[in-house]
């Protein structure tokens, strides 16, 4: 019987040659490895593996957190017949939030609001052109903040996203009216040479590259002030929305030129860099007037059978 450490060691170099990178799954996994350990288990039972799922952590993340033991588990059985496999459906499924869409006013008045929210410092434009490229293109906010300049092909218009969440790279063409946007920010952050040697696009006043936290710090006090958050209130709408609304905003323009919405799916999931195409199709019950689109399209067919 192989130890479970080295059983998880052979798993992720398996997986990640695959091209996945499990980052969050390679901490659960060692905190569950741990744990079975400190309880006395040489190997992976179902009963392990659903105390380790409900332990010091809360109900939303239970199911997730089995099914992320499940995988490990299907691997490791191959070479330890013993090894059990927790039954699926113990926990009620990891609901996605709802997302949040964001009306044309309410994207122009966060970008007016990063610029107001950190007058005379180059936070504001920073900010101000990076959450507008997040709601142009739908990219993922860790592809933006580490997006590099040499990947930003502003006189062709396109960016290189490189080392994606599935570790892929895509082209992402952009709109002209972005790619203006853009080349304005970067005649701006290229007046001070520090951050003009960066080899990051986005940048801070020293030339690193952007974290999560101020960006997003900045972004929960524009929602306070829009009213789209309470200044108690925890939930909200997310910056990931942004995305969201550029996925939905994209379809249901199709809808409504008479587009094969099945034809073109491909076409936004590679744009997005979903792994799957079913990945996109959740987009489709994200938003009640693609719902409504759908709905409309499908009583006209039954009409014209009729």
């Amino acid at each position: 019987m192989m130890d479970l450490s080295e059983a998880l060691q052979e798993y992720l170099a398996l997986r990640r040659s695959l091209g996945f990178k499990l980052k969050s799954q390679e901490s659960r996994l060692r905190n569950f490895v741990r744990y079975a350990k400190a309880n006395g288990e040489l190997r992976i039972t179902s009963k392990i593996a659903v105390d380790w799922a409900g332990h010091q952590c809360g109900p939303a993340t239970w199911s997730s957190r089995l099914s992320t033991v499940r995988a490990f588990a299907r691997h490791l059985q191959v070479v330890d017949p013993q090894t059990e496999i927790p039954p699926p459906q113990i926990f009620p499924p990891q609901r996605r939030p709802r997302p949040f869409i964001y009306s044309d006013e309410q994207v122009a008045h966060l970008l007016k609001s990063m610029l107001d929210l950190h007058p005379g410092s180059f936070r504001g434009p920073t900010y101000h052109y990076f959450f507008g490229l997040l709601a142009s293109t739908g990219l993922r906010f860790s592809e933006a903040a580490r997006l590099l300049r040499e990947d930003a092909d502003l006189g062709a218009g396109m960016l290189t996203i490189r080392e994606t969440k599935f570790g892929k790279t895509r082209i992402v063409p952009l709109h002209p009216s972005t790619t203006l946007a853009l080349g304005r920010y970067a005649a701006i952050r290229d007046d001070h040479p520090v951050r003009r040697s960066s080899q990051f696009f986005f940048t801070g006043d020293l030339g690193k590259p952007l974290i999560h936290a101020n960006p997003h710090f900045s972004f929960i006090l524009w929602t306070r002030r829009a009213g789209l958050r309470q200044p108690e209130q925890r939930d909200g709408p997310r910056i990931h929305d942004l995305r969201h609304t550029f996925a939905v905003r994209t379809l249901l323009s199709w809808y409504r030129d008479g587009e094969d919405i099945e034809r073109r799916l491909p076409e936004l999931s590679t744009y997005l860099g979903h792994n799957y195409v079913s990945a996109t199709y959740w987009y489709l019950t994200a938003h009640p007037d693609l719902l409504d689109q759908a709905r409309l399209r499908l009583d006209a067919r039954w009409e014209a059978a009729e």
